[in-house]
């Protein structure tokens, strides 16, 4: 996939006349479709915002690598939510460390989102996301099949998360 097809929010068909524009959540679906895990799908789908901000999208995805299956495939907090806040804390987080106020004002927002996401699905923890699948720990990850992509909710987790997360940064911009 290239950067171009990443960054473009425009899609090239037409509805009632007018260019349809594809969510963020769309694209995280498409991403993780490809083959990036939970997170990575994620924070790529807002790849052009971190690129604004000077990270690439390879850094991006190297970034995001580590929290797919719930970090690293234990199944702990979702991939996406982590893909979530990993785009949250690079567009609006803090940097200084004293900074108590702006600190508690971060994890105010992350604990919006997460609890959005908890709404919308019920868990934001992998392998009560994925029960009934078999979500084991093992390092290895399964292979990508139409089988795999039937039984599991990923795709649609990371709409969700990528969902959530554009229209909390929409809101900002009010």
């Amino acid at each position: 996939m290239t950067e171009e097809k990443t960054a473009e929010i425009v899609e090239n068909t037409e509805k009632n006349g007018s260019a349809c524009l594809k969510s963020r959540g769309d694209l995280a679906r498409e991403l993780f479709k490809e083959g990036y895990n939970c997170s990575q799908a994620v924070t790529l789908a807002f790849a052009d915002e971190l690129e604004a901000r000077g990270i690439s999208r390879e850094m991006a995805a190297g970034l995001a690598s580590s929290f797919g299956g719930g970090l690293g495939r234990l199944r702990e907090v979702c991939g996406c939510v982590s893909g979530m806040a990993l785009v949250c804390g690079a567009l609006e987080g803090y940097t200084d460390p004293e900074a108590a106020a702006e600190k508690q004002d971060h994890y105010k927002k992350i604990q919006k989102l997460v609890t959005a996401f908890k709404d919308e699905n019920g868990s934001y923890i992998c392998r009560e996301l994925l029960a009934g699948i078999n979500s084991d720990t093992t390092p290895a990850p399964e292979a990508r099949t139409e089988s795999y992509y039937k039984k599991r909710p990923c795709a649609e987790l990371a709409a969700c998360a990528a969902d959530i997360l554009e229209r909390h940064l929409e809101e900002l911009q009010k």
